[in-house]
């Protein structure tokens, strides 16, 4: 083994990784953005795994049996006919899990960014994208998460990904709402129809080219009646009432519009930059709103995140 090898195999390598929401209304399976909650840590070699998880779901974060980071990185390096090595991780979670944030994701990419770091496998963005997009059936998180900014995504093989990366014109401050219950994809996946009529097919298709005018040109004004969905929200809204009541304060109180964040149960609300009530104030109203309808959430505000896990955040010593 060369110096250089033994140097990138012994050396610490540290990421972070934002959450992510997809689908955004009507570009369903097509579009994510990344938001600023993030997944980082921390990770060096070691005799044997282990993981000291601090921040959000940090019992989860902490478990080592049948770990997503972890069981990732192994299998990706076995894949290639490489020795995996163990690893201690320190890791940082502020993305919700199990709530539409794209949390499986961030995890996967982790994974693999470990064994192409451990492994030496020199993949390129495209190759890490496709990897995490074939692990999860769909590029939209993975390519919002690992790009950072608003992505629109295909699958062009079982392992390659067509990403177009869009850094949006303007501020588009965000207002997530997380419920305490987590809800599974596959769960809400299988209240989906498996056949969509021409006209809602026609609705979703129009409205998310207007989706991407309104952040491309920094028009707000479009985005309210852009956010309008027919192929999934409509039969999500029994799983995530939370949907329902947030999309009665669209075009007032400061908030353009409310959609599922992934497949749910959180939602993500655009707010007005324009407003003159402040953000906190716009968040202390939903939060009464909520609360008039007998439903909680923790509400956070964010922001979309310009950098993803392949930008400058990158660091190894």
């Amino acid at each position: 083994m060369t110096r250089q090898k033994k140097s990138r195999k012994a050396s610490v390598f540290r990421l972070s990784l934002p959450a992510t929401s997809a689908n955004l209304g009507p570009a369903f399976d097509a579009a994510a953005l990344a938001f600023d909650l993030h997944l980082k840590f921390e990770a060096r070699p070691a005799p044997d795994y282990s993981i000291r998880a601090t921040g959000r779901d940090s019992d989860i974060c902490g478990n080592l049996e049948n770990h997503l980071i972890l069981s990732t990185y192994r299998e990706v390096l076995c894949a290639e006919g490489r020795r995996p090595s163990p690893l201690a991780l320190e890791i940082h979670n502020e993305i919700p899990i199990g709530k539409g944030c794209g949390s499986s994701a961030a995890a996967r990419l982790a994974g693999i960014a470990l064994a192409n770091h451990y492994g030496n496998l020199r993949w390129r963005d495209a190759r890490i994208v496709g990897e995490a997009s074939r692990r999860e059936h769909h590029p939209d998180n993975a390519s919002a998460c690992w790009m950072g900014g608003l992505t629109v995504a295909r699958m062009a093989g079982e392992a390659e990904a067509q990403v177009a990366r869009i850094r949006p014109e303007g501020k588009w401050p965000l207002l997530l709402a997380v419920p305490a219950q987590a809800l599974s994809t596959e769960e809400a996946r299988r209240v989906l129809p498996p056949q969509y009529s021409r006209a809602d097919a026609v609705v979703n298709i129009q409205n998310s080219m207007l989706l991407l005018a309104a952040f491309t040109q920094g028009r707000a004004d479009l985005l309210t009646a852009a956010l309008e969905d027919r192929i999934h929200q409509p039969y999500r809204a029994s799983l995530c009432p939370l949907l329902p009541a947030l999309q009665e304060l669209a075009g007032t109180s400061g908030v353009l519009g409310a959609v599922l964040s992934g497949a749910g149960p959180s939602v993500l609300m655009f707010l007005d930059q324009r407003s003159k009530t402040p953000a906190n104030k716009i968040a202390a109203q939903v939060a009464a709103h909520l609360k008039q309808k007998n439903l909680g959430a923790e509400l956070v505000l964010t922001a979309i995140a310009e950098k993803g896990a392949a930008g400058p955040n990158k660091t190894r010593s």
